[in-house]
């Protein structure tokens, strides 16, 4: 049984990874050109801030620095985390792309788009958004009807809050009005 460079640098890199408080999502070594690109993909449960991403990658410098698996050709090291339209394959995914919407490939259905309501060891919960003023409706999913699945980029969604965070501060112009009106 062979094993590929991705997976002996998975398997070396992965507990390093861990220890950051953070998962190891992927492992890629690119040729570009005449140089080698090893890109690693990190993430947590709350995400991976700046600070994090150089924290491991200075680590995972170190580690590789001090073994021969990228070998003796010059590489660079990149590392990040998941892109904004993330592709989901495991089930933190899932979990972390709750309430975010998603375009799933069924394996019956065909496409649909929805966002994640609630995830357990069994399936999604989604809610598929009305057309046409009609009302978003609820839908189950199990995991094994799912195909593929991939986050969707929204770029004008009003969050439940910002209602609430508009009126208060409607509310507090009017009383710094009031307040400035009467010293006056």
């Amino acid at each position: 049984m062979s094993t590929t460079q991705s997976e002996r640098l998975r398997e070396l890199l992965e507990p390093l990874v861990g220890s950051q408080g953070l998962d190891l999502e992927e492992v890629a070594v690119d040729s570009v050109g005449r140089k080698r690109v090893l890109r690693v993909v990190v993430d947590s449960d709350t995400g991976a801030d700046l600070d994090q991403i150089a924290d491991v990658s200075r680590a995972l410098s170190a580690k590789l620095d001090e073994t021969d698996a990228m070998g003796a050709g010059e590489y660079t090291l990149e590392v990040g985390t998941p892109g904004a339209e993330r592709e989901l394959t495991e089930h933190r995914h899932y979990v972390r792309a709750t309430d975010r919407l998603v375009k799933f490939q069924l394996a019956e259905s065909g496409e649909l788009v929805a966002r994640i309501i609630t995830v357990d060891d069994d399936g999604i919960d989604v809610e598929v958004p009305g057309v046409k003023g009609r009302k978003p409706t609820a839908k189950r999913l199990a995991f094994a009807d799912v195909v593929k699945a991939r986050v969707q980029v929204e770029f004008n969604r009003k969050n439940k809050n910002d209602d609430i965070e508009d009126t208060e501060d409607i509310e507090d112009t009017t009383e710094d009005n009031e307040e400035n009106a009467e010293e006056a």
